[in-house]
């Protein structure tokens, strides 16, 4: 009776790479890596003026730095090489990857005895690679791990059919081919879950500022808060659009940061073509609804609102202070955005309001980021222009600004609109020690590394938020019917 070691020794294992030993494809990864490398390599990548897939691949592979050790591997792939490897058996690498990048991955790993891409010329992909394994392995002398319908005429080839694909419906196809298939695949892919978790339903909460305006202004008509959840719903498809292409963008980044690198896009649980398509059509969404209001302002600040989110994910994040700014403003826009589809004048008031608020929450959000990354002194935060010394700066601004909110507050309270619109506006000034608490609060439990990195987010899974917004809500509405 053979062992283990004898059936190993008489073939190779063959190891596909996109989608199988990663869950993720190399020229998506080199493709969106490509803008934060640098403005040499996208020069360099320009004057090459790659022509076909394989010389896009070679131009990628060359003048794009990617880190191997932070791709999202598929762990039971990986224990399938392993055994193979303990049994005596010989594995090889064979990709329509290039080959620079094969290599590189190869290299970090140490499984492969064998390892062959594309060469800027022949793209190792389908019918090429099956010819390019019989012709090295002989037909039916070699076991293959695939997952894909490009690999039906490699699984053909090959001895025996290993699928890395989590489906049983595609498993089912392949057994077609060859009845004795067998999946091995971690799951790591599975459900609509990670698909849901990729539009960032939760950062939703954000658009909900476009209602400030009305609720400032008192006005509660069928017809004008139906403009608000119009304008609303088209900030949440073009905000979860922004979401996924800097999701995209910032990979790395994301795979070095102890929380983000479980995102969907990160940690490979959705394909990064997928995220494209997403992104793609949410952002058509938002614009067909942007149109539907009357006249240019609505869509204007969307157009404006896009084009700072696309800057930021794909410079001013880098820039010191810029990015804090920008985030800022961001919020900001919602406000902004909200007074154009309702068309309601903004007063001075809430403007200077919001810039502070926002600049302390952006603050605070940069603090949490700096607070949850394992940084030596001196050391940057990937994807960022900041070091941990930069903590204690961050804390007075978030207070500075935070407080100075406040005083605007105080200052609108002051003011003529408020007698107008509210018939005991005395009993507004509670609210001002509730936000000088929350804001006092929240600083100091960021401080204490409490905080999630956004402190939104925080505010939703915070129960003492939830009665501080009860109670300035509850002012609010006495104060307007007494």
């Amino acid at each position: 009776m053979d062992t283990l070691s004898d059936k190993n020794a008489n073939h190779m294992l063959v190891v596909d790479l996109d989608g199988t030993l990663i869950h993720s494809d190399m020229l998506f990864e080199l493709g969106f890596a490509l803008p934060r490398s640098g403005r040499a390599a996208v020069t360099s990548f320009l004057k090459a003026r790659p022509k076909t897939r394989a010389e896009l691949k070679q131009a990628l592979g060359a003048f794009v730095p990617f880190d191997a050790a932070l791709l999202p591997y598929n762990e039971a792939v990986i224990q399938r090489i392993k055994e193979w490897r303990a049994g005596g058996g010989r594995v090889a690498l064979v990709t329509a990857s290039d080959q620079q990048v094969a290599d590189c991955i190869a290299d970090h790993l140490g499984l492969f005895d064998e390892v062959h891409g594309s060469d800027g010329v022949n793209n190792l992909k389908g019918a090429a690679k099956a010819e390019f394994m019989t012709r090295r392995y002989g037909a039916g002398q070699f076991d293959y791990i695939g997952d894909a319908a490009a690999d039906y005429e490699n699984w053909q080839a090959a001895k025996r059919a290993l699928v890395a694909h989590h489906s049983p419906r595609f498993l089912e196809k392949v057994r077609r081919l060859k009845t004795d298939a067998e999946q091995v695949d971690d799951g790591h892919q599975a459900g609509v879950e990670p698909y849901i978790k990729a539009l960032r339903p939760h950062q939703w909460l954000k658009n909900l500022l476009i209602f400030l305006p009305l609720l400032a202004a008192h006005r509660f008509g069928f017809g004008d808060w139906l403009l608000g959840i119009i304008a609303f719903c088209a900030f949440n498809a073009v905000a979860s659009a922004i979401y996924i292409f800097n999701d995209l963008v910032d990979l790395n980044a994301d795979r070095a940061h102890i929380r983000k690198r479980k995102r969907p896009f990160a940690s490979g649980r959705v394909p990064i073509a997928h995220g494209v398509i997403m992104s793609a059509l949410l952002l058509l969404s938002g614009l067909v609804l942007s149109f539907s209001f009357e006249g240019y302002s609505f869509i204007m600040v969307m157009v404006g609102y896009i084009i700072l989110t696309t800057a930021y994910s794909l410079y001013l994040k880098k820039k010191l202070m810029i990015d804090v700014c920008v985030l800022a403003t961001l919020y900001a826009v919602r406000v902004v955005a909200g007074g154009a589809a309702t068309g309601i004048e903004l007063s001075f008031y809430l403007l200077a309001f919001c810039i502070f608020l926002f600049l302390s929450l952006a603050s605070i959000k940069r603090q949490a980021e700096l607070l949850d990354s394992p940084l030596t002194e001196g050391e940057l935060l990937p994807g960022r222009a900041y070091t941990p010394s930069d903590m204690p700066v961050f804390m007075a601004m978030s207070i500075v600004a935070g407080y100075t909110a406040v005083l605007v507050l105080m200052l609108y309270l002051n003011s003529e609109n408020v007698t107008k619109l509210y018939s005991a506006p005395e009993l507004l000034w509670i609210i001002c020690p509730i936000f000088l608490y929350w804001v006092s609060r929240v600083v100091m439990l960021t401080q204490r590394g409490l905080m999630d990195d956004d402190p939104v987010i925080f505010a939703v899974k915070d129960r003492t938020s939830y009665i501080c917004a009860g109670l300035i809500f509850g002012i609010l509405t006495i104060s307007s019917l007494l």
